[in-house]
């Protein structure tokens, strides 16, 4: 009988748990980021953005829980059929859980106004007993 797909892709990891969990969360992050800025928007899709990123990311491994929320302050109101922006970096307040045996892990993706920069970055790191 074949092992199981989880413990074959553990045997990959030549690394520890923690380390495999942060990988994880960085992976997520880089997906979120990169798949989806450019990403034509309005006030009126903006939330069916945000539930579209929020489901894409849960179905992957080890995902416990992720928020996404997209800056509405550059909305206004709909002129015309050329009325809409572009999904930006600087937009992008996300916060995801990726949990691991008894390891769990918080990354964040917020828009640093003192770097001009959408960070990624690890928010709380756990070992669960």
């Amino acid at each position: 009988m074949i092992e199981n797909r989880e413990v074959l892709a553990a045997k990959k990891f030549k690394c520890s748990t923690k380390e495999r969990a942060l990988f994880e969360a960085g992976i997520k992050m880089g997906t979120i980021y990169h798949q989806f800025v450019g990403v034509p928007l309005d006030q009126d899709s903006v939330d069916a953005l945000e539930d579209a990123i929020e489901k894409g990311v849960l179905v992957q491994p080890y995902v416990e829980s992720v928020d996404v929320r997209i800056d509405r302050s550059i909305f206004g109101p709909k002129g015309d059929e050329y009325s809409y922006h572009s999904l930006s970096g600087e937009m992008l307040d996300v916060a995801l859980v990726i949990k691991i045996d008894n390891v769990r892990v918080k990354a964040e993706m917020r828009y640093d106004p003192v770097l001009k920069y959408p960070l990624m970055y690890v928010s709380e790191l756990e070992e669960l007993s």
